[in-house]
């Protein structure tokens, strides 16, 4: 396994690891800042004119308990009429979770949660990584459109986590996905789904810590962050405790 350590500070030794880089991932760590100073901003335009009136907690089970239906075969949110829907929505929306998901095609998350137009706020990208932007995007789902819940969601034989672990040689800019999915390789090692549980959770640790707009609704009791994992085979969303 490639030896790099999680920290920006430190050098893998490993050989394998350049300057640029080490620089990459500094960047990637420092942008939060500008994250933080953009959540200042995003709170002074004020909450949305209409925001779900859920509790924490009960969105958190609205969103189980639609799994639970996706498992059963027994979807609600597909026998509403969706032009109803598509007026309801087409000048606000009202969601009442935000979702940070691998943008992997075998994890539809409106379906996998019985939830329908205007109903989740998800940000997807591989790995299900918390990126500055993705972060932002987080931020205007809680402090603008009123999410009570906020979940990251991992899921079964993720190809992100699986590409870290074997640290190949990859084309294009796929290996930046590498440097913020390390910490969890390096701490769960070989084991794919171990590596993908500790991923879900440290992003979503990292988003409750970095961000001020986030940390302040949690502590408010506004805001409930989970980290999660999806089984593509039986369905199962799994709470990460």
């Amino acid at each position: 396994m490639h030896g790099f350590t999680g920290n920006p500070g430190v050098a893998c030794g490993c050989g394998g690891c350049d300057d640029q880089g080490r620089r990459r991932f500094l960047c990637s760590a420092l942008g939060g800042v500008a994250v933080v100073a953009a959540g200042a901003a995003i709170l002074s335009a004020g909450p949305a004119s209409a925001q779900s009136t859920l509790a924490p907690d009960d969105a958190l089970k609205a969103m189980m308990d639609g799994n639970r239906r996706f498992i059963d075969g027994r979807l609600q949110s597909l026998n509403e009429d969706l032009s109803i829907l598509k007026a309801k929505t087409a000048e606000k929306q009202e969601p009442f979770a935000a979702v940070l998901s691998c943008a992997d095609s075998r994890v539809p998350v409106e379906f996998v949660f019985d939830q329908s137009i205007g109903q989740l706020f998800v940000v997807r990208v591989a790995g299900n990584i918390a990126t500055p932007e993705i972060i932002a995007s987080l931020e205007y789902g809680v402090a603008v459109l009123g999410a009570r819940l906020l979940m990251v969601l991992g899921h079964s034989n993720c190809g992100a986590v699986k590409a870290t672990i074997d640290g190949k040689a990859v084309p294009g800019q796929i290996g930046a996905l590498y440097a913020p999915i390390w910490p969890a390789v390096n701490a769960a090692g070989n084991d794919l789904g171990a590596a993908i549980d500790a991923n879900a959770r440290m992003q979503a640790t990292l988003i409750s810590r970095s961000s001020t707009v986030i940390a302040g609704a949690a502590k408010e009791g506004k805001l409930k962050v989970v980290a999660a994992r999806y089984d593509i085979a039986s369905g199962v969303v799994s709470l990460l405790g």
